[in-house]
């Protein structure tokens, strides 16, 4: 059951990045605020691009992070 449980948590660090990045649309802060704030409405591309590539990859770690350690923790694949 532990690779199962370990994937549910790579899905749910997942999703709080996500809801985290949406949250700034609202004015929730952090970085997908900054993503709005200072690249969207101001027109500032490399910003906007900057924090879009920063989540994207921080979300690629997470799952890549978490794949490994199911596949480590899986006692089938041995």
């Amino acid at each position: 059951a532990m690779p199962s449980l370990i994937q549910s948590i790579t899905t749910l660090a997942i999703t709080l990045i996500g809801y985290s990045a949406m949250a700034g649309a609202v004015g929730g802060g952090g970085l997908g605020q900054m993503a709005i704030n200072y690249g969207y409405n101001r027109y500032n591309f490399g910003i906007m691009l900057v924090a879009v590539i920063i989540i994207v990859v921080v979300v690629q770690i997470f799952q890549e992070v978490g794949l490994r350690l199911a596949k480590k923790l899986d006692k089938r694949n041995r």
